[in-house]
Order: C-alpha cells, then sequence, then structure tokens
C-alpha cells in the first residue's frame, strides 16, 4: 500500500496497513525526509520539493512511484489529492486500486451544486441557493434575491477554502474577488453559487461507511460546530444537541444520498442544524475526515481499515442494527496557530513535545522534538482525543490532556482549546459555528490598557524564549542534548 500523504494521517494509515499485515510506503517531500512517517514506512520514496505542486499534489510522480514498489493500491489520506477524480481514475488505469470512493462518485459529489440537486432528488432538505454563478453581476443579483447574508462558496473543492460570508450589497465585490482567488489558487476552477447563510447554525456530520455490495451504513454523528475560517478545531460525538429523533433522521438521509450516488468506501455527510432542530444537507466529503477517530473511539471500530478492507472487495462485516455507540468522544486539533492572533499560521523549528497520555486519551500525531514545520502545508500538528463514559467525563480528560500537553518552540491553538475547554457556551453544549468569533471579541475586550501592555510585553519574551530555544535545538554538543534530554523528564 502506497500512502499518497503526509504527517499524523500518513502515519495513521500506515498503522492500519501494519495492523493487517501489508506492507506501507510513504512517500515525502524535501522537507519532510526526517518525517515519522517516513520512519514508520517499510520503505520511503523522495517525490519533489516542499511546494504541494511538486510533490504531494504531483500525481504522475506519485503512481510511478507506487508502480516501481511494486504497490497494489494507494491510500490518499485526506486533502491533496484524496478528492481528485482525474487522481483516482488515473490509479485505477494504472491497475492500482484507490482507496476510496471511484472517480464517477467523486465527480458527482465532488461538484457541490450537482450535490445539492441529488440531495433533492432524495428529499433531502437543502439550503436555499444557485448553480454556479457566471460572474458578479448575476451573483449580485442572486443574493439580493434569496437575501442577506449569503455564502459564497466554491462549486468543487471543500476544507472551508474559498467561502466568504457576505452580510450585505456593498461587501459583495470584495467578497466575490477574494473568493474567487482562493478558490482558483486551492482547486483550479473559480466557480463558484451561493447559498443562504442559516443564523445561529450548528454543523452535524454523519459517516458513513459503503461496501462494493451496495450496502450502506451510518456510523453516528460529529458536531464541528467550533471552527475558524469555516476550518473545525474542535470535534465531538454525540453531538451535545443531537437528539436520537434527529440522529436517526440525519443517518436516513446520508444513506439516502450515498445509495443515490452508488458510494463505496468511507465518508462523510454534512448537515447544518438550525436553532429549531432543522436540518438542510451542506455536502459529502468523498474521503477519509480529520475527524474520524471521534467516531472510531466511540463505536469501537477502525474505520481505515475498513476502508482497506472494502477496497479489497471485502463485504462491511456488520449491519446498521448492530453498530453501538458507547460513551463520548471529544478532539481537538492541534495546529501551528497563534489564537490570539487571528489564528496566524507558524512555522519554525519545535523545541520540545510532550504529549499527554492516560485512561480515556489517545494521540493522532506526527510532531517529535527537533522538527520543522513548514510553511508549505497545513498548520495541523496533531489531534488529542478524549473518551468518556459520558460526555462531563470527556471534558475533564481533555481538559488534563490538554494541561499536559507541551510543544515550545512555535505558537499553537493550544491556550484556544484549553480556553473552550471551560467556556460556558461549550460545557453546556450550547455553541455554534459562531463560537470562535465570539470567543474573540471576549478576549479582545478583556484586553485593558494595562494588560494590552503585559500581553505585548509577554509577547516580547515569547519571542526571545522561542529564539533561545531555537538555538539550543540547532546546538549538537553534549551539554546540550543533556538539556534537552532533563526538559523532556
Amino acid at each position: 500500500m502506497l500512502v499518497a500523504n503526509r504527517g499524523e494521517i500518513a502515519l495513521r494509515v500506515i498503522r492500519a496497513c501494519h495492523d493487517l499485515g501489508l506492507r506501507a510506503i510513504a512517500v515525502y517531500s524535501d522537507v519532510d525526509r526526517d518525517a515519522l512517517h517516513v520512519r514508520a514506512a517499510d520503505a520511503a520514496y523522495p517525490i519533489g520539493a516542499a511546494a504541494p505542486r511538486d510533490s504531494y499534489l504531483n500525481a504522475a510522480r506519485i503512481i510511478e512511484v507506487a508502480k516501481r514498489a511494486r504497490c497494489d493500491a494507494i491510500h490518499p489520506g485526506y486533502g491533496f489529492l484524496s478528492e481528485n477524480a482525474d487522481f483516482a481514475q488515473a490509479v485505477v488505469d494504472a491497475g492500482l486500486v484507490f482507496v476510496g470512493p471511484p472517480a464517477r462518485v467523486q465527480r458527482l459529489l465532488g461538484e457541490k451544486t450537482a450535490a445539492r440537486r441529488l440531495a433533492r432528488h432524495v428529499d433531502v432538505p437543502v439550503a436555499e441557493g444557485t448553480e454556479p454563478l457566471r460572474d458578479v453581476a448575476a451573483a449580485r443579483a442572486a443574493a439580493n434575491e434569496i437575501g442577506y447574508p449569503v455564502l459564497l462558496k466554491p462549486a468543487g473543492g471543500g476544507g472551508g477554502k474559498g467561502m466568504r460570508v457576505v452580510g450585505r450589497d456593498q461587501d459583495f465585490d470584495a467578497a466575490w474577488r477574494g473568493a474567487t482567488g482562493e478558490a482558483t489558487a486551492a482547486f483550479g476552477a473559480p466557480a463558484l453559487y451561493l447559498e443562504r447563510q442559516i443564523a445561529r447554525a450548528r454543523h452535524i456530520e454523519m459517516q458513513i461507511l459503503a461496501d462494493g455490495q451496495g450496502k450502506v451504513v451510518w456510523l453516528g454523528e460529529r458536531d464541528c460546530s467550533i471552527q475558524r475560517r469555516h476550518q473545525k478545531l474542535i470535534e465531538e460525538s454525540p453531538g451535545p444537541s443531537v437528539s436520537e429523533n434527529l440522529r436517526a433522521k440525519l443517518g436516513a438521509a446520508a444513506v439516502r444520498i450515498a445509495e443515490r450516488a452508488g458510494y463505496v468506501n468511507a465518508g462523510t455527510v454534512e448537515f447544518l442544524v438550525d436553532a429549531n432542530g432543522e436540518f438542510n444537507f451542506l455536502e459529502v466529503n468523498t474521503r477519509l475526515q480529520v475527524e474520524h477517530p471521534v467516531t472510531e473511539v466511540v463505536t469501537g471500530l477502525d474505520v481505515v481499515a475498513l476502508q482497506l478492507r472494502i477496497a479489497g472487495g471485502e463485504p462491511l462485516p456488520f449491519a446498521q442494527e448492530e453498530i453501538v455507540r458507547r460513551g463520548a468522544a471529544i478532539e481537538c486539533r492541534i495546529t501551528a496557530e497563534d489564537p490570539l492572533a487571528g489564528f496566524t499560521p507558524a512555522s519554525g523549528l519545535v523545541a520540545l513535545v510532550r504529549e499527554p497520555a492516560g485512561p480515556g486519551i489517545r494521540i493522532d500525531s506526527a510532531l517529535f522534538s527537533g522538527m520543522a514545520v513548514p510553511s508549505e502545508y497545513d498548520s495541523l500538528l496533531a489531534k488529542v482525543i478524549a473518551w468518556g463514559s459520558d460526555r462531563e467525563e470527556a471534558i475533564g480528560r481533555m481538559r488534563r490532556a490538554l494541561e499536559e500537553m507541551r510543544v515550545a518552540g512555535i505558537p499553537t491553538s493550544l491556550p484556544f482549546h484549553r480556553a473552550a475547554l471551560f467556556d460556558q457556551e461549550f460545557i453546556t453544549g450550547r455553541y455554534d459555528t459562531e463560537f470562535v468569533a465570539r470567543w474573540a471579541a471576549r478576549k479582545t475586550a478583556d484586553l485593558s490598557d494595562g494588560t494590552a501592555a503585559a500581553a505585548a510585553l509577554a509577547a516580547v519574551l515569547a519571542q526571545r524564549s522561542r529564539t533561545e530555544r531555537r538555538a539550543l535545538a540547532r546546538a549538537d554538543d553534549p551539554w546540550s542534548r543533556a538539556g534537552r534530554e532533563d526538559a523532556l523528564r
């Protein structure tokens, strides 16, 4: 199995391969030569420079390596080529197995307006919106007809890239330019469509699995409402606002969409749920999700191993009524970002890592002390997952894990996560997709003149401290090594 990805997800797939007795082949860019996924694999091949287009997005080179390494299949992970229908088809044309939905399914569901039409055909509610728009004038006319606020969204692609909320007509031109530019850069196509924004919405997604014999099941929902720039920071299952009745409706809707599309392998059907509990279809992610561990620890199922088995032609080994969900789980995505500076991405050298452990804690991570965090890729560093017999226990374990965790040398999202787990909105489970914006506003309001000065001083000292730690990490004399080992203790 060739794993066409990097970081924690590459390591996660490699481990699943080893669990099943499969040889795992890694690929790496120039800056990932020392990465953990490279060390964990049975063999590893260089594929180019750090820029994604020269390495992890270079489909021809990845397939060439797979054939040279005598692989049978390719697992794309998430991001990069995972939702590229042309890549999926090229893998099959090369005589290899693509671990994921086939190209025809990706083409059908990857174009968001086509997926919305499919959802309507199977009686799944869809928010008011448009087909792909030809120009800004047509888009503005549609926005005035739907009524502000609206969402500008790329017709192809996901992950929150290229999305813009437009609250009034005078902001439309700037939002259109920004969304078009970002969509073109991220997905190679500028096509946008409009969707009515649902106020105080919750972002709920349903994990599905489908085998090649036509059986489709849903494993349970994840609440992914806590997000910045439409990208998720915290996910949990079960959703604190999701009743058994709503869960069953979401599961049934997800299965109808998957069956109509002829879905095979793992996927996620996403919905927005309003304050009254009414839901609307959002999109289908035709890949493994970053937050799949939340579902794994609640169900006891290995989603990646099931992906591999389905790709090998095996039927699903259980029926819908045999899936049992137990307890509650929370995932915090630890990113290389400064939450007190608008979640600005960071890069640099990780001087020290100390990961948490103990009852109910799982860490999906590719972090190690001394690693370089490049600027070319997504800022995700690690995922901390806490399981408890109920939500209260899961929150307590996550708080403890976040306090134990240390990542020195670069800014991370840990301060945000530590604060969020004590926020009353989160504790009561009454949060929505605007949680981070409200949190940021509260933090800004808290900075009086005195505290702002103290914060500025702390930032200067922290920067000096980071510089000193980088210098220490670069040194390789016995005293420096002994110091680092003492710090790890």
